[in-house]
């Protein structure tokens, strides 16, 4: 394909010279006249490991060259590719002035062309960006309409500093935001040949994709540095911990505990929180990480009881009592939390949950009932249908299965809180509400 790319710093010159590499034919645009004029003579414009010979090798075999002239490469391309910066400002704002001046250049050069184009950010924007910004600056200044005179889509870059190259072919996905799926086909041949998962989602899917990338990267490394002060505080090896750590594949580095829902609870994970902060808090040590874990979870728990009080409705029907499906444990359950601050303001409810039930009867928590929430013992009901038929508001608290078969029985006139994400899709009547979905 023919590719015109705009902005030459790390991203674009590495994204340039690889589809060149792979056969397409590359022109790249950027202002700053120095690049254009290193890469026409087959010299990287930026220190890359590899890029310098791929650079070399697709200009002298002309499938790369360089241009200050956007409208000429727009002109002579079927797709182009956006790489220009996304800087911070002071206040910590995006500065979108690059990709507005580009969006502006690349409407500008539509204007006058009348077969379809593809236009495709790789730079990274918050989601909305591509609704708000790039589609209305392209229409506004092309006099054409996105989707059907030319095609918008956002394609992520996962490319480090120093590893680009070796990142472009082995990304650890490839992600395509796109309006219809041609479109998404159409950037999905640029990777044909990359073996990598490959992901065709909604435009703010993937615009939210890189960042929820950056600061789960940015959570890992503050995360590692507060592990290494505590050990180091208490004369370990943070490097033999942290390797040992990285070796469980099954909790540790893995999808688990990642899907957004509910407050952590159970008997561990609260309990060693505050021990391991409280520890650090006596070899003063500031951890701001580890120290916002307990704030975090319980303004979860103060966000779903603002979306329960914000229905005004009395009538509350919990459906899960423990921490997580399939447990009678009930110790730092969020959702007793959540119960007994609805119970303080007046609210009328009624519980289930089959494993609890059977705990009152014989299991290890029965002491724990009987003596510490007895008060909520008393509203449990035996059936799920009692609670539903109580409940104006119907709490989904866990995840047992047979929770996921009640939404053929609600009303129109239901409200359900879900804190778990049940099933995936879900058809009801009543009025459905993810707590972060």
């Amino acid at each position: 394909m023919k590719i015109s790319i705009l902005g030459l710093g790390y991203v674009g010159s590495v994204s340039a010279a690889c589809l060149a590499q792979n056969g397409h034919f590359v022109i790249g645009v950027d202002r700053d006249s120095t690049k254009v004029s290193m890469i026409n003579e087959g010299f990287a414009p930026v220190i890359e490991e590899s890029l310098p010979t791929i650079i070399e090798r697709t200009v002298r075999e002309n499938r790369l060259r360089a241009t200050t002239d956007a409208s000429e490469a727009i002109r002579q391309s079927e797709i182009t590719l956006v790489c220009v910066g996304t800087p911070d400002n002071s206040n910590g704002s995006i500065d979108m002035s690059h990709i507005e001046r580009v969006c502006q250049e690349i409407g500008t050069a539509l204007a006058d062309k009348s077969d379809y184009h593809l236009v495709v950010v790789r730079s990274t924007v918050l989601p909305g960006t591509m609704e708000t910004l790039v589609i209305p600056t392209l229409e506004a200044y092309s006099h054409k309409k996105s989707g059907r005179d030319f095609g918008v889509a956002f394609n992520p870059e996962f490319l480090r500093e120093t590893t680009a190259v070796k990142d472009f072919y082995n990304p650890p996905k490839t992600v395509i935001g796109a309006h219809s799926a041609p479109e998404a086909d159409l950037i999905a041949r640029l990777y044909e040949d990359i073996d990598a998962p490959l992901f065709k989602t909604p435009v703010r899917v993937a615009e939210m994709v890189k960042y929820c990338d950056n600061a789960f990267h940015a959570l890992k490394v503050v995360f590692g540095n507060e592990i290494g002060l505590i050990c180091k505080a208490l004369g370990i090896d943070s490097h033999e911990v942290m390797h040992i750590f990285c070796q469980d594949h099954q909790l540790n580095l893995s999808a688990a505990y990642l899907k957004p829902g509910f407050a952590f609870g159970g008997s561990c994970l609260p309990k060693d929180i505050k021990a391991l902060t409280y520890m650090a808090k006596h070899k003063d040590l500031d951890l701001p990480l580890l120290n916002a874990l307990m704030p975090s979870n319980q303004a979860m728990i103060q966000y779903a009881l603002e979306r329960i009080i914000s229905c005004d409705r009395k009538r509350i029907g919990f459906l899960g009592l423990a921490f997580k499906a399939g447990t009678d444990d009930l110790r730092n359950s969020p959702i007793i939390a959540l119960i007994e601050q609805l119970l303080g303001k007046g609210y009328d409810i009624r519980i289930y949950d089959h494993h609890v039930n059977l705990g009152r009867l014989r299991g290890a928590n029965r002491q724990f009932i009987e003596e510490r929430i007895p008060h909520i013992s008393r509203l449990m009901e035996d059936q799920v249908d009692k609670v539903i038929a109580h409940a104006q508001v119907v709490v989904i608290g866990n995840r047992d299965q047979a929770f996921s078969q009640i939404f053929d029985r609600l009303s129109p006139k239901q409200y359900v809180l879900d804190l778990v994400r049940i099933q995936e899709k879900i058809e009801t009547t009543a009025t459905y509400e993810g707590i972060s979905w």
